[in-house]
């Protein structure tokens, strides 16, 4: 099997970034390489230079699926980056809560989910809070481009490190069961999401709209015009007083004009111009 050269591996980033907007760093020729072999294997094509050009014939849709899947960064963990993730489940939902006191009812979007441990981490928090959530209607909805990972995620079912990754042990224990040497999310965790596929770059209107989306560590890969296509996308599928959330090391800044920095929660965003009583500027 010969190794991915360099005009190859140009033709593999541009199928990624035509059909989910993200790049494929020079850097990444061994992982893509690593991803694809199996597929290849299982397809009985000899190298990656057959594999590019079938792909790039445009008649092997399933194929291609196959390889996009498995190019795309599925990098996640329970309670990722805990910092912001605290400020999310306390001050951020308190906020939301007193926002939504007249109706109960509170619509979550976890966009680029992977395989579910963020979603799985908002529904352990509300359980987690039985007494301050009663009566409410959660709607916790998580999607993302690849079929694989979703599945996994409505499995919820997770291997020994995947679940000591930011899932403290009494967590753990009291959510899920051991199976086979594997973890198994309980019912009543899995009951609260709602998995669906869906391509960032595709209107979400169908969705409806959410009180709070999480969109955390994608956009980073993507280029800056699609980018900006997503977060447009994402502005028109949040309540005008609804709160987006990013990855700890992504932005609005500079990127788009729909949103703009929370005016109470630093690291969060809203849409420009909304008026949320009570709520002050800070600088992000």
């Amino acid at each position: 099997m010969t190794n991915i050269v360099g005009h190859e591996y140009q033709k593999l980033a541009d199928l990624l970034a035509r059909e989910t907007g993200q790049q494929l760093l020079a850097n990444r020729h061994w992982r893509v390489e690593m991803a694809l072999k199996p597929i290849m294997r299982k397809h009985s094509i000899p190298d990656i230079s057959v594999l590019v050009s079938i792909l790039s014939g445009g008649g092997e849709r399933e194929l291609l699926r196959e390889c996009i899947e498995a190019m795309i960064n599925n990098e996640t963990c329970f309670f990722r980056d805990q910092a912001n993730f605290a400020l999310l489940t306390g001050p951020v939902l308190d906020s939301i809560r007193a926002h939504r006191h007249t109706t109960k009812r509170l619509r979550i979007w976890s966009a680029a989910c992977s395989t579910g441990q963020e979603p799985y981490s908002l529904a352990i928090t509300f359980l987690e809070n039985p007494e301050k959530w009663r009566g409410w209607n959660i709607q916790i909805y998580a999607t993302d481009i690849s079929t694989s990972a979703l599945a996994r995620a409505r499995k919820g079912v997770f291997s020994q490190f995947e679940i000591q990754r930011g899932l403290p042990v009494m967590l753990m224990l009291k959510y899920f069961d051991q199976v086979d040497g594997d973890w198994a999310a309980k019912g009543e965790v899995r009951k609260m999401v709602t998995f669906a596929q869906h391509n960032q770059l595709d209107s979400a209107r169908a969705f409806g709209q959410f009180d709070l989306i999480l969109c955390r560590n994608m956009l980073m890969y993507l280029c800056d015009n699609k980018r900006r296509e997503v977060l447009e996308k994402l502005s028109a599928a949040l309540a005008p007083d609804g709160i987006l959330m990013l990855g700890a090391a992504e932005t609005v800044i500079g990127q788009t004009d729909k949103f703009e920095g929370s005016r109470e929660f630093r690291g969060f965003y809203q849409r420009t111009g909304a008026a949320i009583p009570g709520q002050h500027r800070i600088a992000v």
